[in-house]
This record gives C-alpha cells, sequence and structure tokens, in this order.
C-alpha cells in the first residue's frame, strides 16, 4: 500500500472519517445529526457535543471498511476551517492527537478548497472522469458561492464571489419563509420538479464582474408571498411546486450566467460544480444543458462527495502530503479560512 491518509471532516453538523490510498477512496463515513431540523437551522453548541460523541466511532469504522489499522495510517489530514469553532475544534483536536500518539504527519485542510478537490477522488473498478487543468469550478454551499479557476490541484484563484448572502443560504431562508422544515434546499428541488418555472418571476440582482448577490432575491421572494397572502391566505399551499421551480430556476439562471460568463473570459471549456447545491438536480441538469450548447467538458461530483464528507478532506490532503505541506501541532482551528 501506498501513501494513505486518515481525513477528518468536522466543519458543521456531519461527523465524517475516510480513508483513501493513493487517491483511491477506501471509505468515506458520515454521522449526521437530525436534532437540528427541530430549531431550524444548525445549533452549534449542540453540534461540537455530537462531534465529540460521533468521531472516535465513525472514524474506527472507517478503519475497518478500508481494511487498514492505525499501523497503515501516513498522515492525517483535517479541516482546519471555514465552519463552526467549536466544531472544528473537536476534529482539529483529534487529528492531532492521533498524528502525536502514531508519530505521523498532520495535515490542515481548507474545506473549500477541499470541496473542488472532490472532482479528483479516484474510485476502484470505475472509470475516473478527471478534469484537465485549467480548470473552472462553481463552488456553491449553504455558506460560500464562488466561481474558482484551478490552475494546479493545490493553486486556485477566486474569480468572483458572492457580496452578502450564497445560493445555499437563499435556498434555505426562502424555504423557512414558505414553513419548510430545515434544511430546505432537497425539499425545493423535489417540489421543483413537478412545477412551473415560469409561474412567477423574483429579481436577478445585476452585480457587476463574476461576484454574485442573493440578498435582494431573498426580500424579493419575501415580499411577493406577504402580498400574496394578503390576498389569498392559502397561496403558498396552492402554488407550493410553482413557487419552489420559480424560485430554483432563478437562483440557477443567476449562477448560470456567471459560469458562462467567467467561460467567455478564460476561455476554459473544463468546468464543473462543488458544494452541497450541487446536488440540486435543476442545477446539474442546467450544467449538462449548457455545456452541451457550449461545448464544455463537464465535471459533476457523485452526490456522496457534494455535501461535507471526509472523502474529499483526504483528497486534499494527499496532494498536500506530495508537495510536503505539512501542519505542527500548534495549528489551530479557523472559522473564517
Amino acid at each position: 500500500m501506498g501513501v494513505t491518509i486518515l481525513a477528518i471532516e468536522s466543519s458543521c453538523d456531519d461527523t465524517s472519517s475516510a480513508v483513501l490510498s493513493d487517491g483511491y477512496i477506501l471509505s468515506n463515513l458520515i454521522a449526521g445529526q437530525e436534532i437540528h431540523m427541530a430549531y431550524g437551522g444548525v445549533v452549534p453548541e449542540l453540534a461540537s457535543r455530537a462531534h465529540q460523541a460521533n468521531i472516535v466511532p465513525v472514524t474506527d469504522l472507517a478503519l475497518k471498511r478500508a481494511g487498514v489499522t492505525v499501523n497503515d495510517i501516513d498522515a492525517v489530514a483535517f479541516t482546519r476551517g471555514p465552519g463552526l469553532l467549536g466544531s472544528l475544534l473537536v476534529g482539529t483536536s483529534f487529528a492531532k492527537g492521533f498524528a502525536l500518539a502514531r508519530k505521523i504527519p498532520l495535515i490542515e485542510v481548507n474545506h473549500l478548497q477541499a470541496h473542488v478537490l472532490a472532482h479528483f477522488i479516484l474510485e476502484k473498478g470505475k472509470e475516473n472522469h478527471i478534469p484537465s487543468f485549467p480548470f473552472l469550478c462553481l463552488l456553491v454551499s449553504g455558506g460560500h458561492t464562488r466561481i474558482i479557476l484551478m490552475k494546479s490541484h493545490l493553486e486556485m484563484q477566486v474569480l468572483g464571489n458572492t457580496i452578502d448572502d450564497a445560493a445555499g443560504e437563499a435556498f434555505d431562508k426562502c424555504g423557512k419563509i414558505m414553513n419548510f422544515p430545515y434544511p430546505s434546499g432537497p425539499l425545493i428541488d423535489r417540489l421543483a420538479a413537478t412545477g412551473n418555472k415560469n409561474a412567477f418571476r423574483f429579481a436577478e440582482p445585476h452585480v457587476k464582474g463574476l461576484d454574485f448577490s442573493f440578498s435582494g432575491l431573498k426580500t424579493s421572494f419575501l415580499y411577493f408571498l406577504r402580498d400574496r397572502h394578503k390576498e389569498e391566505p392559502d397561496f403558498i399551499e396552492k402554488n407550493k411546486a410553482d413557487l419552489c421551480a420559480s424560485l430554483q430556476n432563478t437562483i440557477i439562471t443567476i449562477l448560470m450566467s456567471k459560469l458562462v460568463k467567467a467561460s467567455q473570459m478564460t476561455g476554459i471549456k473544463e468546468v464543473g460544480i462543488a458544494g452541497g447545491v450541487s446536488a440540486n438536480s435543476g442545477l446539474r441538469n442546467a450544467l449538462l444543458t449548457e455545456g452541451k450548447k457550449r461545448g464544455w467538458n463537464i465535471f459533476i461530483p457523485h452526490f456522496s462527495y457534494s455535501t461535507d464528507n471526509a472523502a474529499m478532506i483526504a483528497i486534499a490532503g494527499y496532494y498536500k502530503y506530495l508537495m510536503g505541506d505539512f501542519a505542527n501541532q500548534d495549528v489551530v482551528p479557523l472559522a473564517r479560512y
């Protein structure tokens, strides 16, 4: 066995451990936290406590599923940030302790960079579709919306960023307005499949360059429903599918227009998406449609690598290992990275 990496991901409310060898994923285990659904969002204190309870059994199972022991691990990679500080502390402390006990290298990973590098995870027995450089990636998650130019595995340039809310945040907040459970994104996606995406129109902010803005859309959606509710109290219930389809279409239109512009500006046709919102079926279909029209080589991560997971931390750690980019034991987590 070559270079074997144990990875830990604990940036938010999912505790995840993975084992990767020479770029090939051997195991990827995730323990979720359903308790947050009752509060309409992630409660940081509850999340950090759940991580403490989950991290040892999840890591133990990840090692067993991979068919390795602690003696086979060459380095430990962990999410340093960005994320919830209490959650990050649990993962960071565990990784530091594991590395110190085994006297092996410690590798700190940027969570956002790892989302993009998920495209390079290899799976044995499968045809692996890997991007070439340079590569454009639309990173879309609950807290971040960015267009990133990848020049190499570890050299990335942010071409566009959100100036306020992220796309995933817009999904969840608009879902909350409709009294949907948290997280709202998956439910909106399912309802949108049966709705008319042209039924309603919402504000599409005009931001210069490749930056994004979703706060105006959220406000437009709120005021629209407020006015309709006055006229028809059960308006939301009667029009849920069309509201979801129209909202999703607006968000995807904003995202794709910027991605098209980025491709035109750079001339790059290697294009992909990453992050939790990349699991959205509407966004995936829009990318495939646009890519076919424009001759792009499209990359869409497997669903298991779209949301927060340790496999993406492992692949980022693997490439940092090859570069000898290690962290010291005095490394601390960063809520903002």
